[in-house]
């Protein structure tokens, strides 16, 4: 089946070319105090947030919009000193070890294969070869896919560990030497004003994965976590508590922020869990809904009714997801299949097939990446299917990802595994807290932030903000890092809680200063 699932915000997308004018600029003769903070020399620790990632790539136009750059254009208003950042080589985004390529180019909106407005990877080759260490030292170090963990690893910036994930190739670029660690190289700069925002990625990684990963609660050695897992809080608190102390060592004062509700971003929100219409489905639905008849008799006969699964003619359909959270009943399937008349093997790939199986609801999240998904045949299970003995063309009908065949783990994020992430972000978050008010640091409450951005959305002299792929303002087309502009809103979040903590008068940013839209193909009219 053709897919057709489309990112349904894009039909705004004349909106986003429109960018309003404004005239509250900083005054010139304006005093602005430092108050109890010294601003000389300030410090970003974090990952991909800090160091400015946009759009599922690091490149040059992203990190001069980074909120640690914008921060340090209002500390030089107030004795701010030079702020310097590991500028990538290009604007196309993209890594190369040498000379082979390991990450790819930046996303603008273009048109796929189909003709439909979506994110596309901008052409060209990157020029950024990792092996070619910068020199110096480097004010922003914002280190993207960095855990809370890995600032404090030695060695985590070696070229030779970035194969084998060991070290970060990013990092490998401006580490001071092979075995320095990302902190030990953010406090030899003695900062005496910080600001430090990590822990997403402790939790972004098992839920951009479909939940795929492990909730490592309990196991306090992170030398064995996967990159999908969640850290387990002890941990995250040690170290967290750990990197505010050595900045402490020198530093006047500094901001820590707290960690977004990672599924309130678009990266979760923009696919709906009942993408399949009936004008998709089209006369198809008939022949789905009888074949589907036998085994919601069977879910009836086992006690699970509610894992039935039936397309509407009248409305939109939800997917159908494979749950690890549900008792497999694949064994007690098979046997009622065979008893209700289904061949042996039949009813064992039924059985083994839709043994976890139900159809989404609306407390699933469905991944921004399972767009291009839905719809299409699984080539790998068809090969399955086929090397059981079942015909080429059937394989292909049992098949169809969302529609015949569950979608996998990877592609849905079920409310077992939400709740897995909302609690270690919970716990997360009471740590950030308590250590800032021990240290008497600023503290900002990004999650209350990006969740006003997502629910209703943020206003500013001009306009406003919100969490709608593409075309909202806030969010990048990756749909979980953030535009300029949503840059902008962090970094006046940033100003608020410094001046109030120390007391200081930094000018806040426009924010409409900033762009807020994608780059747009010349594809797209």
């Amino acid at each position: 089946m053709k897919n057709t699932i489309k990112y349904m915000a894009l039909v705004a997308l004349g909106l986003v070319a429109c960018e309003p004018e404004f005239e509250n600029s900083i005054e010139e003769n304006e005093i602005y105090t430092n108050g109890e903070a010294d601003f000389s020399n300030y410090v970003a620790l974090g990952n991909s947030l800090t160091a400015g990632f946009a759009d599922n790539a690091l490149y040059i136009q992203g990190q001069e919009n980074s909120y640690p750059n914008i921060l340090a254009g209002q500390f030089e208003l107030v004795g701010g000193g030079e702020f310097t950042q590991p500028l990538m080589n290009d604007n196309l985004g993209g890594l190369l070890l040498s000379g082979t390529q390991i990450q790819g180019t930046r996303l603008i909106l273009d048109v796929d294969a189909s003709g439909n407005p979506a994110p596309t990877n901008i052409p060209g080759t990157p020029t950024t070869e990792i092996t070619n260490t910068l020199s110096g030292s480097f004010n922003n170090m914002g280190v993207p896919g960095a855990k809370s963990y890995h600032l404090v690893a030695e060695g985590y910036g070696s070229a030779a560990g970035v194969a084998v994930g060991q070290a970060n190739p990013y990092f490998v670029r401006f580490r001071s030497s092979e075995n320095a660690s990302v902190l030990g190289d953010a406090v030899a700069q003695n900062p005496t004003f910080f600001s430090l925002w990590i822990g997403n990625n402790d939790v972004l990684g098992f839920a951009t994965s479909g939940g795929v990963g492990v909730n490592q609660a309990g196991n306090f050695d992170p030398s064995t976590y996967g990159s999908s897992d969640i850290t387990d809080p002890n941990v995250f608190g040690q170290v967290f508590s750990s990197e505010v102390d050595a900045l402490m060592s020198s530093a006047s004062g500094g901001v820590v922020l707290n960690i977004p509700s990672v599924t309130d971003t678009p990266f979760f929100t923009t696919v709906p869990y009942n993408p399949l219409s009936p004008a998709l489905l089209g006369d198809q639905i008939t022949m789905l809904n009888a074949t589907y008849a036998q085994l919601n008799q069977a879910f009836a006969f086992l006690g699970v009714p509610e894992r039935s699964i039936q397309f509407s003619t009248s409305g939109a359909s939800g997917i159908v997801v494979r749950d690890e959270s549900l008792t497999d009943i694949s064994a007690q399937l098979t046997q009622v299949l065979i008893g209700a008349g289904l061949d042996a093997q039949t009813a064992t790939i039924y059985g083994m097939q839709y043994g976890q199986a139900r159809q989404a609801n609306e407390s699933d999240l469905v991944l921004l990446t399972s767009s291009s998904v839905i719809g299409t045949v699984n080539t790998d299970r068809v090969q399955e299917l086929v090397s059981l003995g079942v015909p080429q063309q059937i394989a292909g009908q049992l098949a169809i990802n969302g529609i015949t065949y569950p979608m996998e783990d990877q592609h849905v994020l079920t409310p077992s595994e939400q709740q897995m992430i909302t609690e270690a972000t919970t716990a997360f978050n009471a740590t950030i807290k308590a250590v800032a008010d021990a240290n008497g640091l600023a503290h900002v409450d990004a999650n209350a932030l990006l969740n006003q951005v997502a629910n209703g959305g943020i206003s500013y002299d001009g306009g406003s903000v919100t969490a709608v792929f593409a075309t909202g303002g806030a969010f990048s087309l990756d749909g979980v890092h953030l535009t300029p502009r949503g840059y902008a809103i962090v970094a006046n979040e940033i100003i608020k809680s410094v001046n109030s903590t120390y007391n200081s008068t930094v000018p806040m940013v426009n924010v409409g200063d900033y762009n807020g839209g994608p780059a747009i193909g010349s594809g797209v009219e």
